[in-house]
């Protein structure tokens, strides 16, 4: 499977200079403000710029004057991923915005490849509006067909090489998860469509039909993911789909100690948002990049040691990145799962992975959240 290996950022808010290596678990650590939600922000907006979306997430961020880094002389914001290629020099992709009138421009982007030449080979270079890309037979051609100069040339030139159209589906596919809305009239409460699913969905508007799917096409991963719930909750016995309406399914949770079953919207908080990141983690349908924002929200801190198990085996599917602001989710990863987020003493965020940090003496004798707390990993304000 390819894979993206390092991810730059320069310019996106307190983000500046950030050089990531890309483990395939990444869990972002620090105090508020120091810049994780900016991180999978910043990932957005690159896989925006992959899938054709890069104008509508500028906008949902505020727009490139909300995203820039403050006091910036240019207002430039670039970002940069590399994918492996096995047996070869990664796969480049680059690309930089800058303010323009009340909007913004693609100043540079780049899509290229070392491949052991002196220059690299370019499947894109596009500068100051003057838009080039590969083409067979030729090299660099300018389109002759419509372009949108708001969006990416990664997103709208024709079909590429093989290792492109992998890094342009990686990027584009890659899904964020916020904490699960459990309100009273959340979409996870309420019956849903029978439809096929492959993913319980970013509102869990797909749970139902995703696992009565998964029940009936792949009993292996559905009983993985009851034998989790039986895990975290010992009196849970199973989940059965009544049927509520014609093509509705509704789902509900039997416990041992009570002869009728719960439904969804009887269901606390931390069951249902443990029951939907179960369910997410281990759907076989998880994107190349995959991004989760607090799951820990509303959890029994009983319930971390098994989450921090889900996101790693999730981690042997997909990349998985994740923020958390919890000391104790922390004390069940490794050093080599934790990045730790600081900032430096020019007031710009930092990012150090934790087994960069030689803490081997202090771990003899304190778990990693141990370490966290007493301050020897910084990240904390």
């Amino acid at each position: 499977m390819n894979k993206t290996s390092r991810f730059k950022i320069d310019g996106f808010r307190k983000l500046k200079a950030i050089d990531l290596p890309i483990h395939p678990l990444m869990v972002l650590i620090g105090a508020n403000g120091v810049g994780k939600t900016s991180i999978l922000d910043a990932l957005s907006l690159l896989a925006a710029s992959a899938a054709g979306g890069l104008n509508r997430k500028l906008s949902e961020l505020g727009g490139i004057a909300n995203i820039a880094t403050r006091d910036s002389e240019t207002g430039e914001v670039a970002l940069l991923v590399d994918m492996e290629v096995p047996g070869h020099e990664p796969l480049e992709y680059q690309i930089s915005l800058a303010p323009k009138g009340t909007g913004y421009s693609i100043e540079q982007e780049v899509l290229s490849q070392s491949r052991g030449l002196p220059n690299p080979f370019k499947h894109i270079d596009s500068r100051d509006g003057k838009i080039r890309y590969y083409k067979q037979p030729g090299g660099l051609v300018r389109p002759d067909w419509e372009y949108n100069s708001l969006e990416s040339s990664l997103s709208q030139v024709p079909k590429m090489f093989r290792e492109p159209e992998e890094l342009r589906r990686i990027l584009g596919s890659a899904t964020r998860y916020h904490a699960l809305d459990v309100g009273p009239r959340a979409p996870v409460k309420l019956p849903q469509q029978v439809k096929p699913a492959t993913l319980p969905g970013p509102d869990g508007g797909e749970l139902v039909p995703y696992l009565y799917y998964l029940r009936e096409s792949d009993p292996n991963r559905f009983e993985a993911i009851t034998d989790s719930l039986q895990a975290a909750f010992r009196d849970f016995e199973a989940l059965s789909f009544p049927p509520v309406a014609a093509g509705m399914l509704t789902m509900t949770w039997k416990d041992k100690g009570f002869a009728k079953p719960f439904y969804m919207n009887e269901l606390s908080e931390g069951t249902l948002r443990f029951l939907w990141l179960a369910s997410l983690l281990q759907s076989p349908g998880l994107s190349t990049i995959t991004m989760i924002d607090e799951p820990e929200v509303s959890l029994h801190p009983e319930l971390l040691s098994l989450l921090a198990d889900l996101m790693r085996e999730a981690a042997l599917r997909t990349q998985l990145v994740v923020a958390t602001h919890s000391d104790r989710l922390i004390r069940f990863l490794r050093p080599e799962e934790v990045v730790v987020m600081d900032t430096g003493q020019d007031g710009f965020a930092t990012a150090t992975w934790a087994d960069a940090m030689d803490l081997d003496d202090w771990l003899k004798d304190y778990t990693l959240d141990e370490v966290w707390r007493m301050g020897r990993m910084g990240g904390r304000s």
